[in-house]
């Protein structure tokens, strides 16, 4: 029989780094091993699988999107057909799934344990990734998906520790104490810098505090069965998406491939935003880069390489748009011609 895909969930909420994580755990990836990322993402562009295919660029880790709401909607429809392809096209060593952080885990890890899975998959830890400065922030604790991202976690993992002071250590360590049995490991790092040897650690059931909290967010206007890839029109300089659920709205814009930015203009409009999330993959006069934007921190990663260019905002508020597209056109410095 088939040796079992060893299978890592790696959750989050919204802006917790958990793309940065994975980055940071496929670096620490066996040389002779391939392993396989499939990510989730609210808004309908995707980035996430933009910024991991760029960055590790390499033919030992694949990566496949299912973009456009919760992975888990829809009886798992999305993520199943897009979880098929993933296994059969790259057979990987290892299978890293992160889900959007808007949603919850629960029928994620239903489904991977499901009678289809089950002689397929290997359900291994499930880490969860924390800011905790968010612990005494109503608006987390009281999102029922928060909440279970950490109830259901094999390793509970404080991130951004960098930017936390002391007291928010006792904080995370009197929140994790109060946790159910069985408890979870819990870590302390910085910058994502998660251990590969806690991908080995092993997977336990336990109790969401709600576990009908999961959501049906897909766009009426997409067949949540069927895979879609964007396409840009030809002749087209760019297109837009637009999402919206659990009392959040996202915009994003993909770019044709001839398109270029100049890379001060777009890191002045993005360092201007006050959306809860920015996230950008973009050919600039200074290379292929990413941008996260966080509470009014921008950071910066060089990317290998990428096909196109793209942006996603969301937001816990209606934005005009219109505005935002207007200047980030502003940020062009070259375009095809018509």
């Amino acid at each position: 029989m088939q040796k079992k895909i060893p299978t890592n969930l790696i959750t989050g909420f919204l802006g917790s780094g958990k793309t940065t994580a994975i980055l940071h755990l496929l670096k620490q990836k066996p040389e002779n091993e391939t392993w396989a990322v499939l990510v989730n993402e609210f808004g309908e562009i995707g980035i996430d699988g933009a910024l991991l295919q760029g960055s590790s660029a390499r033919n030992d880790v694949v990566v496949r999107e299912v973009p456009g709401g919760c992975m888990c909607c829809v009886a798992g429809l999305p993520m199943q057909i897009g979880l098929n392809m993933l296994i059969a096209r790259s057979k990987p060593d290892r299978l890293l799934i992160e889900p959007t952080g808007l949603g919850h885990p629960q029928e994620i890890i239903n489904t991977l344990q499901g009678e289809y899975y089950q002689e397929i998959l290997s359900l291994e830890a499930s880490i969860c990734l924390v800011d905790p400065r968010n612990l005494d922030d109503a608006r987390h604790l009281e999102n029922d998906n928060f909440r279970d991202q950490i109830h259901l976690a094999d390793v509970l993992v404080a991130n951004k520790t960098d930017l936390s002071c002391e007291d928010d250590r006792k904080h995370f360590e009197l929140f994790a104490d109060q946790l159910p049995q069985p408890k979870p490991v819990t870590a302390w790092v910085k910058q994502g810098e998660l251990s590969v040897e806690w991908l080995n650690l092993p997977h336990s059931d336990r109790v969401a505090v709600n576990p009908k909290a999961h959501h049906a967010h897909k766009s009426p206007h997409q067949d949540p069965t069927e895979p879609v890839e964007l396409k840009l029109p030809e002749g087209q300089l760019f297109l837009r998406k637009e999402n919206k659920g659990q009392n959040h709205f996202s915009c994003g814009w993909l770019f044709s491939e001839s398109a270029s930015f100049s890379f001060d203009r777009l890191f002045s409009l993005i360092h201007a935003q006050t959306a809860q999330r920015l996230k950008a993959v973009a050919k600039t006069d200074q290379g292929v880069r990413g941008f996260n934007m966080q509470d009014g921190v921008v950071s910066i990663i060089e990317i290998e390489e990428s096909p196109d260019s793209r942006l996603e905002i969301i937001s816990n508020a209606p934005m005009d748009w219109d505005e935002f597209e207007a200047q980030l056109q502003n940020t062009i410095i070259y375009q095809p011609a018509a």
